[in-house]
Formats: C-alpha cells, sequence, structure tokens
C-alpha cells in the first residue's frame, strides 16, 4: 500500500499571523490571501501546470487546531488511500486520533508522531 504520496501542505501559529504574513509576502514575494496562506500549484519541469496545490498557511498562536499537539506547526501530508493508511497505522501501534473528516476538500485524518506533534493525513478528492 503507498502512504504518504507528497506534502499538501504546511501550516503554522504565529503571535501576529497578519504581520507575519505581511512579512512572507514583502520579504519572499509569497502571495498570501486574505485567509491567512497561499496556494502553491504545482507545475512540472517546464513549468506547465499540473493538477495540485500545496496549502501554506499561518494561523493564530492561541488556536487550537493542532491539537493535542502544543507544536506550533503541522505537516499535511498526501495519502492514496486515508482509511487503509489509519487502520495499518493503527496496527502498528501509532497514536491515530479517533476524529476524521470528509468534506469538499478530501478526507483527512490525523496522528501524532513520537514527538508528540499532530500530523495530517490527507486524501484529496478523486482527479485532484
Amino acid at each position: 500500500m503507498k502512504r504518504v504520496t507528497g506534502i499538501g501542505g504546511i501550516f503554522f501559529k504565529a503571535n501576529d499571523p497578519a504581520s507575519l504574513g505581511a512579512w512572507y509576502k514583502e520579504h519572499l514575494g509569497i502571495d498570501v490571501q486574505s485567509w491567512g496562506g497561499a496556494a502553491f500549484r504545482w507545475a512540472d519541469e517546464s513549468g506547465t501546470p499540473v493538477g495540485g496545490t500545496t496549502a501554506w498557511s499561518i494561523g493564530s498562536a492561541s488556536g487550537d487546531s493542532f491539537a493535542p499537539s502544543t507544536s506550533s506547526f503541522m505537516v499535511n501530508y498526501r495519502v492514496a488511500d486515508l482509511s487503509g493508511l489509519l487502520a495499518a497505522l493503527r496496527s502498528e501501534g501509532c497514536n491515530v486520533l479517533d476524529k476524521t473528516d470528509d468534506s469538499e476538500y478530501g478526507k483527512f485524518g490525523w496522528v501524532i508522531d513520537p514527538e508528540g506533534n499532530k500530523v495530517e493525513l490527507w486524501e484529496p478528492p478523486a482527479g485532484q
């Protein structure tokens, strides 16, 4: 079974998300949008767009979206078969969170790594 097939997004916390977003926009040229992040569109070696994006987002340091982790970041990994991978991780003794989410953006599940970091697993919608 394929496990991780790529990185779907990088999410991190900041004490002042708007100011930090402005810094990244000004100094690194990241097109930070009003929702607090950017979507990097995928392209092949010649620059031709291909299906897929990688999300990059700054959230409030006071938010709890990374709970139960206390880390200031969370990596979202693309996966081919979320339910199969979650079952495999459970059988391997990993700390898989019970909650899953199925939305227009795809299917999401979470596992806590041995250092206590919350890892998001994302199965994109079909065709993406």
